[in-house]
């Protein structure tokens, strides 16, 4: 069984990086081949497929939907630029490298990693220019916070679909994530970005033309934006927080009847992903672009062109769904879980190698969580079934938010060749392979393992 989990990875590796066959088509052949491997029969295998699909995305279609229009709201009406430009202008020059690092951070929360860089790097060129430094000085602190925040910080897509498919709490896995990605992104970001930043003198590309900035008054109010990126955080961590009050004993008739229990049934509704997500993309529609003179037709043309580049993460959230269902119903789970317990290796271990060794090999840090995370789910299903006594019934007990974070962390580190956020800093940089492999390389192995070291101090916090 454990040989064929393995081969099963080892396969999903070869068939997207080999054959070149699309992340959603080879998750979901491979999830079909580890059944039948294991003894499943035909019929076992398309059911296992159906509930793993149906399952995850009866959740997550919804919440990457939402927060892929939030997002297009974000970037389109000029509410990343002024995120930017605010903090920029606030922390001062001297200090600017700290202000792109949290513009960064807050501007990865709804919108994709690789249009939040596209949107701000005109403001890096204008700094490094303006202030005679190596591009890197300012680019390596922007990317590290965009880095972070699109692995560690839901509802970005990554975190919120590994949380889904493990069942974490989703306040938890943002409130460790802050905790965890803070550290990390200053790490590296104006430290490394200024070290590194040091050693390679990479001016700004001859090819650039600086551009006129945009006139402040036509972009959104900082608080504006800022409120609208806390709506639904707040929601969903408050959600957790009115749960933790909650008395053991929930048959308490005191506490039904109290306010107590009435604030909790209020964030139980309003701080589900569902509801904190429309309530933000809603107030986008109206504060970013009907109330800014948008159209209505011009407000659903943004959302609809939101729903492209979702689709394709919905999909192989969805396949991740089928490989952890397949692992689950073909008692591969299980046996991996025995394993563990035998060598002594915990699920966050487990999880961190697992997408470390995926990102690395075939460069996706998408399929990396979901091949993780399916993994993962698959040996934890198992093990809250196994009984009292049971070593194997220690891992229900494992902290599924930090489970995720070390998924996160595993998916970021060693950014190489393979990936194409690699030529995506490369090229605009104006870098060479080697000056890439030095800076941005360096920066995502940083945001790995400091997150994931940072993540189990806040967890053994959080136990105490």
């Amino acid at each position: 069984m454990i040989a064929i989990a393995v081969l099963g990875v080892l396969s999903l590796i070869f068939l997207v990086v080999v054959v070149r066959l699309h992340a959603f088509v080879a998750l979901l052949l491979v999830s079909m081949g580890v059944g039948l491997a294991a003894g499943m029969s035909f019929q076992e295998v398309l059911q296992s497929t159906q509930t793993g699909m149906g399952n995850i995305l009866g959740y997550i279609a919804v919440v990457v939907g939402l927060g892929a229009m939030f997002g297009q709201m974000l970037e389109s009406t000029g509410g990343a630029q002024r995120l930017a430009h605010t903090l920029v202008k606030t922390f001062g020059v001297s200090r600017a490298s700290w202000a792109l690092t949290l513009a960064g951070f807050l501007i990865a929360i709804p919108v994709f990693f690789e249009v939040g860089f596209v949107i701000l790097i005109p403001l890096v060129y204008s700094l490094a220019k303006t202030n005679k430094r190596s591009v890197l000085c300012y680019a390596i602190p922007l990317v590290a916070g965009l880095a972070v925040a699109h692995a560690f910080i839901p509802p970005t897509p990554g975190p919120m679909a590994a949380a889904g498919i493990l069942g974490a709490d989703l306040g938890r896995v943002i409130v460790y994530g802050v905790i965890a990605g803070l550290p990390a992104a200053i790490l590296a970001g104006p430290v490394w970005g200024s070290f590194i930043g040091s050693r390679i003198k990479a001016p700004v590309p001859s090819h650039v033309e600086l551009k006129e900035e945009t006139n402040p008054d036509e972009l959104p109010s900082f608080g504006l934006v800022f409120g609208l990126l806390l709506v639904p955080i707040l929601l969903i961590v408050a959600n957790t927080v009115s749960n933790s009050m909650a008395p053991p004993d929930l048959e308490n008739l005191a506490y039904e009847a109290s306010r107590a229990r009435v604030v909790a049934r209020f964030f139980a509704f309003a701080g589900h992903p569902f509801v904190a997500l429309m309530m933000a993309t809603l107030l986008s529609f109206y504060f970013l672009g009907i109330r800014r003179g948008y159209s209505l037709s011009e407000v659903q043309a943004l959302a609809n062109k939101s729903l492209g580049p979702a689709g394709m993460i919905i999909l192989v959230t969805g396949a991740g769904g089928v490989f952890k269902q397949v692992l689950t119903d073909s008692q591969i789970g299980e046996s991996l879980a025995r394993s563990l317990v035998d060598v002594g290796m915990t699920p966050v271990s487990l999880a961190f190698c697992v997408a470390a060794v995926v990102r690395v090999s075939q460069g996706s840090a998408t399929v990396a969580m979901m091949t993780a995370a399916g993994l993962v789910g698959g040996v934890l299903e198992l093990a809250r079934e196994a009984p009292a006594g049971d070593p194997m019934a220690a891992f229900a007990q494992a902290d599924l938010a930090l489970i995720t974070i070390a998924i996160a962390a595993g998916s970021t580190v060693l950014s190489h060749v393979n990936d194409s956020g690699f030529w995506l800093i490369k090229e605009f940089l104006g870098l060479t392979e080697a000056e890439t492999l030095k800076s941005w390389t360096v920066m995502t192995t940083i945001v790995g393992v400091v997150g994931l070291a940072s993540a189990y101090l806040v967890s053994l916090v959080f136990s105490l």
